[in-house]
């Protein structure tokens, strides 16, 4: 008897051999190699995590956790109710073979004979992986086997904490790092005696319902002499199960959070920087970004505190990004307000907003440049009406507060954020050409300068916060524009000349001159800092996004604050919004590190200036190259652009003369309802005035047209190239226009051209338009 038995076993062993032998028995360290979390972690740039992205939804897995990380709790109950005999078999449990074969005889339950280390040798063996009629008899032998092989290789600790590790749970969750995160809340080092018992009564039913989990839990407890445990056990197992997404025995518990305890920091750039992952082709289980997590903290923290301390202004939402100057390291990514918003996923930071007067620098910057202005020019600040960018009317900007300073500096009206004299700035530099540097500064702008028109001085596009940052960063370094950095493992990006360095330096005088923008912003204003910075802030149409942007020697920092809904805030400017989040970081940045304002770079001159009949006060101040001025005297001022000559050291030199208006490129449409002889469009040159307007003569396609510093010309449909020539008969300056002709009264045969009417209204405060034909676009 006894001997036909073990030889029914040998045959039995030997036909598994070959189907066990066919698969390699992993190792250890190989097998954990191999695991990965469902989550991708970011880390900060020293390797602190700031946040989880799931990436991989066939299974929730956590991380993976050594034996020594799980409470002695879990070790206990899942030893006492799965294996026993665990640290005294080597694989298999024969005497538990000999009972289970005995209780199936005579039909009564027990335990079963599989062990921890046959569960395990399934786990790691698809092809031993427990069916839904179970397994078949072959399949255990293999599984046998396995395990006796795992017993001969692996130490007892491995097997069992590989099989913690692995061991599927409830629905979708994996492994007891991600079930006591997403049923308890704590990491598996923290987990009590019930919550062990309960995971451990998942083993064997991961789909039951409360009662019978906590039945079963109930009973791993009485083993361990712990019946007062019980007590409560069905009201907290239902609690548990709930939170897991599986309460009624829901088998896709797919709501289960692992991270629930893990940081998150940083969720929209996490997010981000995993979806760019993802469309190269790989995904790293870590990803080490250019964060510090410290600083990361410190702006989530004065972003959430301040929008608290605008509780009532309607104003929920806000974004911070950080930047260093010289790597192009984002060095913090706030891209929400979190709990205090009501679109806390969405990414400010990213999101195109109206960009308000955070745009005028760029434009300054390149007027100083072309030479077309300095930082002494005056400005007229008095109401102007502007041909619009669409069908028949006139763009009338007006100042924030709707008042006018009159003649005004371009530092006043660049540090104090006047609008009116941007706009006249913008006739002289156009829209085109505004729109060209823009993006060159790497702003995403959806649409055309022309689109735009001179609206766009007033920051009427749509721009991001991460981008403007980065924009404002070629400031810092001298007119050198280079894409940010987001990842510690990527190349930095290629830096190019943008802007001129010198009128780059002219732009950061003036924005770091608090004296200069006393005139909106008083004295002491979050705009001052112990340390040199230089700062703008913004704020668009009806109070609805609200920036400020600067740099320090190290550093540059952009904060934006508004809702996602678009809804307007109640009388939160750009001093009192944004501002104080920014003066707080930049505070916070350079506690210990000082900044110093920049040296000035060749091409640059201080000198002493004054003014004429006191218009301002004298002072110091800095000029390109061969533009400086010792006085400034109100002169003749163009109808259009509003600009003024001034007297240079030589004594009542001119600027080169150049095409004011219309910019380059602009289309115009007759008015069908007008008589064509009714219409004229006017061209007006600029740098000249008085004698010398006189010696400047116009021509088209090659016949002259007129002389004098503006002239009506009668439009002619077709495309046609425009010459400003000076007194010598060169051409100084070029643009191309086109007229769309219509037939009026004849819609029939030939219908007119749409006359686009621009709606990118004025920017800070709205304005007013007119019709008045012709009408560029």
């Amino acid at each position: 008897m006894n001997a036909s038995r073990y030889a029914v076993r040998a045959v039995l062993l030997a036909a598994c051999v070959a189907s066990a032998q066919a698969h390699a028995l992993p190792t250890f360290d190989s097998m954990r190699a191999s695991w990965h979390s469902a989550d991708v972690v970011v880390l900060d740039r020293h390797g602190e995590p700031l946040s989880r992205v799931r990436d991989d939804f066939r299974a929730r897995r956590g991380d993976w956790v050594t034996l020594a990380e799980i409470s002695p709790a879990v070790r206990t109950a899942i030893v006492l109710s799965e294996d026993r005999r665990f640290y005294a078999h080597s694989g298999v449990d024969w005497q538990g073979v000999a009972a289970a074969a005995w209780a199936n005889l005579w039909n009564t339950r027990t335990r079963g004979a599989s062990t921890l280390t046959m569960q395990l040798a399934g786990l790691l063996d698809e092809g031993l992986r427990r069916a839904e009629g179970g397994r078949s008899v072959s399949q255990k032998m293999a599984q046998a086997v396995r395990a006796a092989a795992l017993e001969r290789s692996w130490s007892k600790d491995q097997i069992l904490e590989a099989y913690l590790n692995l061991v599927p749970f409830r629905g979708e969750l994996v492994g007891l790092s991600a079930l006591s995160q997403a049923l308890f809340g704590k990491y598996p080092s923290g987990l009590d005696a019930r919550e062990a018992a309960l995971a451990v009564a998942l083993v064997r039913a991961p789909n039951a319902r409360a009662p019978q989990v906590a039945q079963r839990a109930c009973g791993i407890l009485r083993e361990q002499q712990l019946p007062k445990a019980c007590d409560g056990l069905d009201g907290f197992a239902q609690l548990a199960l709930l939170r897991s997404g599986g309460g009624a025995g829901n088998a896709s518990a797919s709501s289960a959070q692992t991270s629930a305890l893990a940081p998150d920091l940083a969720p929209h750039l996490a997010r981000l920087l995993v979806a760019q992952a993802r469309a190269a082709g790989t995904v790293p289980p870590t990803i080490t970004s250019t964060l510090d997590a410290g600083l990361q903290r410190a702006a989530s923290r004065s972003l959430d505190r301040h929008l608290r301390e605008l509780a009532g202004r309607n104003v929920e939402d806000g974004a911070v990004v950080v930047i260093d100057n010289a790597s192009g390291d984002v060095l913090a990514y706030v891209g929400s307000s979190g709990a205090l918003s009501a679109a806390a996923q969405v990414d400010h930071a990213a999101a195109p907003r109206q960009a308000g007067s955070t745009l005028k620098p760029f434009l300054y910057e390149q007027a100083l440049e072309a030479r077309r202005l300095t930082t002494a020019s005056l400005l007229d600040d008095r109401p102007v009406n502007l041909p619009t960018g669409g069908g028949g009317g006139l763009y009338v900007p007006q100042n924030y507060d709707r008042q006018y300073a009159g003649w005004v500096s371009m530092r006043a009206a660049l540090a104090s954020s006047l609008n009116v004299p941007a706009v006249r700035t913008l006739v002289m530099v156009t829209p085109h050409r505004f729109h060209q540097r823009l993006t060159a500064l790497g702003l995403p702008l959806a649409q055309a300068g022309d689109y735009y028109g001179y609206s766009l001085a007033l920051g009427s596009a749509d721009v991001p916060l991460a981008a403007l940052t980065n924009a404002y960063r070629a400031f810092a370094n001298g007119g050198r524009y280079a894409p940010a950095r987001w990842r510690t493992d990527a190349a930095p990006g290629a830096a190019r000349a943008v802007m001129s360095p010198a009128a780059s330096y002219l732009v950061a005088d003036v924005l770091s001159d608090r004296h200069a923008r006393a005139r909106t912003f008083g004295l002491d204003s979050p705009l001052t800092t112990r340390f040199w910075t230089a700062v703008k802030t913004g704020t668009s149409k009806d109070m609805r996004d609200n920036w400020c942007v600067g740099w320090s020697q190290r550093y540059t920092v952009g904060v934006w604050v508004g809702n996602a809904s678009g809804a307007s805030m109640h009388e939160v400017s750009g001093v009192s919004g944004a501002a104080p989040v920014w003066h707080e970081i930049m505070e916070a940045l350079h506690r210990s590190v000082p900044s110093v304002a920049p040296v000035m770079p060749a091409g640059v001159e201080r000198v002493p200036l004054r003014f004429a009949d006191d218009l301002e006060p004298a002072r110091e101040e800095v000029f390109l190259a061969g533009t400086a001025l010792r006085m400034v005297n109100l002169a003749s001022a163009d109808s259009v652009r509003g600009a003024a000559r001034t007297e240079t050291q030589g004594g009542g030199q001119d600027r080169a003369a150049a095409i004011a208006s219309p910019a380059d490129g602009t289309v115009f449409a007759l008015d069908p309802d007008i008589p064509p002889t009714a219409q004229r469009v006017w061209f007006h040159a600029e740098g000249v005035s008085g004698q010398t307007a006189q010696r400047v003569s116009w021509r088209m396609d090659g016949k002259l047209l007129g002389r004098g510093g503006q002239l009506a010309w009668l439009p002619w449909p077709g495309r046609h190239q425009v010459e400003l020539l000076d007194a010598a008969g060169k051409v100084v300056d070029r643009i191309g226009i086109e007229v769309r002709g219509a037939v009026a009264k004849a819609p029939q045969t030939m219908p007119a051209p749409a006359r686009i009417r621009s709606d990118a209204a004025s920017v800070n405060d709205s304005g007013s338009r007119t019709p008045a034909p012709p009408t560029p676009r």
